[in-house]
């Protein structure tokens, strides 16, 4: 599955565009527009974007695991170098450790990354800062070039902004068509 971005100039042509990918086939599960101007969503009916979509708390939190699982290495190695409590620790106590200072970092690249804009759609942070807003179409391989023949013919005023091979992959690169 891959996610299309749009940039969409109009409130009227985003509702416009959410229509005429409804009458091609695509459902509301699969379209989410990320804008400044939420009520705007709400009053137009349309389906913004959510947290898995907004923020980076995935991406930063699988960065903090990894760092946990590190340091928890670290530590389940200086506990069995210096044997602090005396008395040999079991395995199951050395990999206690390293489960919980991993848990420990992905707690903590979480709620750092609730603070943080998704790194895929902060590319477009000055459009939609201007009163823009960004279309996320996501379509399987044969419905793509239906999308875009589509978007082509009936809204010349959506810019093409991007593809995404795989927005679930938080660490995939956004392949930017536009500079």
């Amino acid at each position: 599955m891959k996610c299309i971005y749009y940039l969409s100039p109009t409130l009227k042509s985003t509702h416009q565009i959410s229509d005429d990918l409804h009458a091609i086939g695509v459902d509301d599960w699969f379209l989410h527009i990320h804008s400044k101007d939420e009520s705007g969503l709400v009053k137009e009916h349309l389906h913004s974007s959510n947290y898995l979509e907004s923020l980076d708390f995935i991406r930063e939190g699988f960065i903090g695991a990894a760092l946990g699982f590190v340091a928890g290495l670290a530590m389940a190695g200086l506990a069995s170098v210096t044997d602090p409590f005396g008395t040999p620790i079991p395995w199951i106590g050395y990999a206690a450790i390293v489960f919980l200072v991993t848990c420990f970092g992905a707690w903590v690249g979480g709620l750092t990354g609730v603070m943080q804009t998704n790194k895929k759609i902060a590319h477009f942070h000055e459009d939609i800062k201007a009163g823009k807003y960004l279309v996320l179409i996501y379509a399987k391989e044969h419905q793509v070039s239906k999308i875009q023949e589509m978007m082509k013919q009936k809204h010349s005023e959506a810019i093409f902004a991007a593809v995404d091979p795989h927005f679930l992959n938080p660490f995939a690169d956004l392949q930017m068509v536009r500079a």
